[in-house]
């Protein structure tokens, strides 16, 4: 009697989710969140050739080496052609809204008393030449090439430099998804190579790139709580040009009211809000340039000389210090450039390069010499430079969008806020928050939920407290030049190790910008006892929790170093032949592991090695179940990701019935099905059934046709005789087929498939565990503790109250089994 057969249907997998026509439960899947509603054409169904299954399911060998590793990283995306100039037209509208409206108030904070013509040219010649130095020279042409995987900001130039130098301790069990591309000592000049040794073996060095990194983004934030707050005061106080008996009560109201308009605009996402905004940046900045324009033909175009560095110079010279204190009003003409880098990720640097050289750096060049020509013949007019200098007629038209530019500068610090924080959480020295992709097309366009309500509280309560923007200028400038300067410093390390240029083409740069940057800092602290201290504590708070968490996680990964092994060093067979019995290794005590008839899905963290619920599982219980998978979900930096590399399953060879899957998500992807279970089974005995179509040799499957099927003719065993009795087994893709043509199927005649496929289908049938880990931890005794357990107890409250992952997917709770642990740091 011929041997009985499998046969299977050869459907492809729906790469988005299907409208069930039949009464099959829909089992759900991973399906891109904007494609949900579509459904599969008539006529379109197809079979899937060999190839493809094998893309979709593939046979990893995970005994000795995790092959479904691949580089899943953010990959730095570039654009050309319309897409580029569409990306520098959003770019006016989310960058340029702070250091735009930087004309409304730098003279007035410059000057305290009615300026000379000599004054007014040596200001107007620093101002020039700093926008010129500090944003044109620095940041648009120099740092912003400094980018990780196109995302800009301070902490980005230090992850860019993780990556090429062994300066930071990572998650061990993570540490195999990271891109390293550290150099090859020979390829690298002695002081490149004796650079980057010093960072790596002082301590001290790799502590301080560490804090620099996070002090620029904690001052950044800081920054973004204060933005909003003084841009929308300042737009409202503007008001008070032309009603100037509005009371400080009301300004105040209709302030709050406006930030909280535009906190709650922010679900929108990078691109509608920046397409919105941009022609609001661009009619304020045109009317910049089309004032200035006015005002050096009507009033002094002798100004222009301002152009001449000379004027720059002598300012310092004759003024000496005075001109130094001058400076902290001088800086706020590039406030906002901070952001400008830490919303590369958001854009592009061609983007962000084509709009600041094309259209803001000629319109504020225009704006601040037009402004110079009119105070010269009016000195008076400096206390309000922008309004007193408008034409004849436009101050009503001049206002409104005055107005609107001042509400929507915060935007950039905003977007750089969201940044930032994500960048943290990438090298765990931020909790985990939830973070929503805004775009398909723009990777990098982000929004934060939880940082974005805890902005806005920030911001209303620093409105309520300061109440005008007076008092809140003082506040401003400080950290925007420590920022510059840690941007100098680390732009500079990038150079050497991961550009590799000669010390001596960086030193002399490094030299001219750094005294810049410093001659501003310097001044700019002069404002601490006025105000500057807000942001600084701010900022400091905000370093200490971020440093506070990474102190953990360093301590929980120690922690965790025990777990790191493969299943073949936890159990084994009994005397190596494939029918014997489980064995616990001897360091769990040994002892035979029992079974326990069920189907377990045990939730791993990392998708390699051995998951830590597991091994406690086995070690406490000394059983497994009859079949079990190893679950993992790995995000990965694209919007979705194809069918054909969704999936990636493989066999744990030292446990009989155990299985690896891997479901590679992209951020725009939605784990959507009412039975987790059911999916992930599918998906194994999918692969149970490609791997066996797949294998030559004896018992290789034949292709059965669509006529053979309808006329019902039967299988044929290995014998050449005729089957009447074959076991046909399908799969729900086919089970499910009530109308059209029948597919093509393959039918198997492997014993060994369908002995394996018969116990996957009982084990289902039998019962379901969701065995989840619940790791606890304890802080070991430690002769100087207390600081330390502060530290760690404060890591612990923050860690306990993180939403657990795992709740996303709505598991049937009467499923779950919850496997406590604790572990010592």
């Amino acid at each position: 009697m011929a041997a009985p057969t499998i046969t299977i249907a050869t459907e492809d997998d729906l790469a988005i989710k299907p409208a069930s026509s039949t009464g099959v439960p829909d089992l759900g899947g991973i399906y891109h969140t904007r494609s949900l509603s579509r459904t599969r054409r008539p006529g379109s169904r197809r079979t899937a050739s060999r190839a493809s299954h094998e893309r979709r399911s593939e046979h990893l060998d995970v005994e000795d080496d995790d092959d479904w590793l691949r580089d899943d990283g953010r990959k730095k995306q570039v654009f050309k052609g319309t897409t580029l100039l569409w990306l520098a037209y959003q770019s006016i509208g989310a960058i340029y809204g702070d250091i735009g409206t930087s004309p409304l108030y730098v003279f007035s904070s410059t000057f305290t008393e009615l300026p000379t013509y000599d004054d007014l040219l040596q200001v107007l010649s620093v101002v020039l030449w700093s926008l010129t130095i500090m944003v044109t020279l620095k940041y648009v042409l120099i740092v912003l090439r400094a980018d990780n995987q196109g995302e800009g900001g301070t902490f980005s130039c230090y992850s860019l430099l993780t990556r090429y130098a062994n300066i930071t301790d990572r998650d061990p069990r993570e540490a195999r998804l990271i891109k390293m591309e550290r150099h090859e000592t020979g390829d690298m000049r002695p002081s490149n190579r004796t650079v980057r040794s010093s960072m790596e073996r002082s301590r001290f060095m790799r502590g301080l790139l560490k804090v620099i990194g996070v002090l620029a983004v904690s001052m950044v934030i800081a920054d973004g709580v204060l933005t909003p707050a003084q841009s929308v005061l300042g737009a409202v106080q503007g008001l008070s040009v032309v009603s100037p008996d509005i009371s400080s009560s009301t300004i105040v109201g209709v302030s709050c009211a406006i930030l909280v308009v535009l906190f709650s605009l922010q679900p929108l996402g990078t691109t509608k809000l920046a397409t919105t905004f941009a022609p609001i940046v661009i009619l304020w900045l045109g009317f910049n340039a089309g004032f200035g324009i006015y005002n050096l033909v009507m009033y002094d175009h002798s100004v222009l000389k301002a152009f001449s560095p000379y004027f720059a110079v002598h300012f310092f010279m004759e003024k000496k210090t005075a001109a130094w204190r001058m400076l902290g009003g001088i800086l706020l003409a590039f406030t906002g450039v901070e952001a400008l880098f830490a919303d590369l990720g958001a854009f592009s640097m061609r983007a962000i390069q084509i709009s600041w050289l094309s259209w803001c750096y000629p319109c504020l060049l225009l704006a601040y010499v037009g402004q110079a020509a009119f105070i010269s013949v009016h000195p008076e007019a400096y206390s309000n430079p922008f309004y007193n200098c408008v034409p004849p007629g436009m101050l009503y038209p001049s206002l409104i969008v005055g107005v609107l530019a001042a509400i929507v500068a915060s935007q950039a610090m905003i977007t750089a806020v969201f940044q930032l924080i994500s960048q943290l959480m990438k090298l765990s020295y931020c909790p985990q928050v939830k973070v929503v992709h805004t775009s398909t097309k723009f990777h990098g366009q982000l929004y934060v939920p939880f940082v974005n309500w805890i902005l806005l509280c920030g911001t209303i309560l620093v409105t309520c407290v300061y109440s005008n923007t007076t008092r809140l200028g003082n506040a401003y400038g400080v950290c925007v030049m420590f920022v510059t300067f840690f941007d100098t410093c680390m732009v500079t390390l990038t150079s050497l190790i991961v550009w590799r240029l000669s010390p001596l083409l960086v030193f002399l740069p490094w030299l001219f910008f750094a005294t810049v940057d410093g001659l501003y800092l310097s001044s700019a602290l002069t404002k601490v006892p006025d105000g500057a201290w807000f942001t600084i504590t701010i900022a400091g708070i905000l370093t200490c929790i971020f440093m506070l968490w990474r102190f953990g996680k360093e301590n929980q990964w120690r922690a965790e170093a025990e777990d790191r092994f493969r299943p073949a060093q936890l159990v084994h067979r009994a005397d190596g032949s494939p029918d014997s019995g489980l064995v616990l290794a001897p360091r769990w005590g040994g002892g035979a592991v029992s079974r326990i008839r069920g189907f377990g899905i045990f939730f791993d963290k990392t998708g390699v090695l051995t998951p830590t619920v597991f091994t406690q599982f086995v070690s406490k219980f000394g059983a497994v179940p009859d079949a079990m998978v190893f679950f993992h979900l790995h995000p990965v930096e694209a919007p979705s990701v194809p069918a054909s590399e969704r999936y990636a399953v493989s066999r744990i060879a030292a446990v009989p019935g155990c299985y690896r899957l891997v479901v590679r998500h992209g951020f725009m992807d939605e784990v959507i099905t009412p039975d987790l279970a059911a999916l992930i089974y599918e998906q194994v005995r999918n692969y149970v059934i490609h791997d066996a179509v797949g294998n030559a040799g004896v018992g290789q499957p034949r292709v059965v046709e669509d006529h053979e099927l309808q006329s019902g003719a039967t299988s044929t065993g290995a014998d050449g005789h005729a089957d009447e009795e074959s076991n046909e087994l399908k799969t729900p893709a086919e089970s499910s087929e009530k109308k059209g043509r029948a597919p093509r199927v393959l039918a198997l005649a492997d014993e060994a498939t369908k002995a394996e496929l018969g116990r996957l289908d009982r084990v289902f049938a039998t019962k379901v565990m969701y065995v989840v880990g619940k790791e606890q931890m304890r802080i070991k005794a430690h002769p100087a503790s207390f600081p330390r357990r502060v530290v760690l107890t404060t890591f612990l409250w923050i860690r306990d109250n993180t939403r657990a992952k795992i709740a996303n997917l709505r598991l049937a709770m009467d499923r779950v089994v919850e496997v406590g642990f604790i572990k010592e740091i």
